[in-house]
């Protein structure tokens, strides 16, 4: 299978790389990143090209760019892993559409689009008869979407909620577990690479928001909007509250739920027992989605990181290798 790779950031890289290693019968074909691209249908050299990024800051030729790639290069399938753009979805969302409009595949791990147009581009692949695969968006390394259209295929989903915020799970385990103020815990989650100089689309709830309205979307099918979600982040939260849950034998984690028989649809701090499956340590993520036939199924794992975020990347690809063949 011949694929096309748009970004070379963390993510970007941990996918090339893991093609490289494993070899999965997968050739890239055209690759770009912000400054420059590369397009080469017979192969290109993975090794070579991430050596000059390390070196150069480029991927290729400063002349070819990502849309070059996606309309000129030959591929089945594109992986969009670029910066994701809550407000506009773009330059991501335009590179979908074009490679969606070309026939070809797209696997991509940018949650904008998803969030802002996913009716939108699931229509344009159903037209075109191909596949449009986001498990990357949510959850990281966990399978949440495969598990929700395979694996718990038959059943009915009632209601979903997780813990989607890596960022906001270690502030809140930090402190809990030493007394930090969150401006402390703030400050060590920048230092070990864990939340952004930024950090406002983590800790104000939004990155968790916006997971949900994916998974709302994926799930119901009811066209819901980040407006739409409830928004409460972790910011205002005091050593004193979570001293005060600890007395009552529970603690406090920012879940993101969504309970359409309730009219529920929220991202918010919650207190919650501490034996809860929910109850993860550090920067672990964990959803929860309530069915009629399996009653509750968790499902835990590491929700951000290169090589986690590249195995859902991958998962994508080989499905459609399995379900659709080598080409569209």
């Amino acid at each position: 299978m011949k694929v096309a790779l748009i970004g070379l950031g963390s993510v970007g890289r941990g996918v090339a790389e893991m093609i490289h290693k494993k070899n999965p019968g997968i050739t890239i074909t055209g690759i770009a990143d912000s400054k420059s691209g590369l397009i080469s249908n017979g192969g290109i050299d993975i090794a070579a090209v991430l050596e000059n990024k390390r070196v150069n800051g480029i991927c290729g030729e400063v002349g070819i760019s990502a849309t070059d790639v996606i309309k000129k290069a030959e591929y089945d399938v594109l992986i969009e892993v670029t910066p994701t753009n809550a407000l506009t979805g773009e330059p991501a969302l335009d590179y979908i559409r074009a490679a969606l409009e070309r026939k070809k595949h797209v696997v991509t791990s940018n949650k904008g689009p998803i969030a802002l147009a996913y009716h939108e581009l699931s229509a344009l692949a159903k037209k075109n008869g191909v596949a449009f695969r986001y498990e990357a968006t949510v959850g990281g390394a966990i399978p949440i979407m495969h598990t929700i259209e395979d694996g718990l295929s038959g059943n009915e989903i009632l209601a979903i909620y997780g813990v989607l915020n890596g960022t906001c799970n270690y502030i809140i385990t930090r402190m809990a577990a030493e007394g930090l103020t969150y401006e402390q815990a703030l400050m060590e989650a920048r230092e070990l690479g864990y939340a952004e100089a930024d950090p406002t689309y983590d800790v104000k709830g939004i990155d968790a928001a916006i997971k949900l309205v994916i998974l709302v979307n994926t799930i119901w099918g009811n066209g819901i909007k980040l407006s739409d979600v409830d928004m409460t982040g972790i910011d205002l939260l005091t050593p004193d509250a979570l001293r005060l849950a600890e007395e009552g034998d529970s603690t406090i984690r920012l879940i993101a739920e969504a309970i359409p028989r309730k009219k529920i649809l929220r991202v918010s701090p919650r207190l919650i027992e501490k034996g809860h499956p929910l109850v993860l340590e550090g920067t672990l993520n964990a959803l929860t989605l309530e069915t009629d036939m399996a009653k509750e199924i968790t499902l835990i794992g590491k929700g951000a990181g290169s090589i986690e975020t590249a195995s859902a990347i991958l998962g994508d690809i080989l499905y459609i290798c399995n379900h659709y063949g080598k080409r569209a």
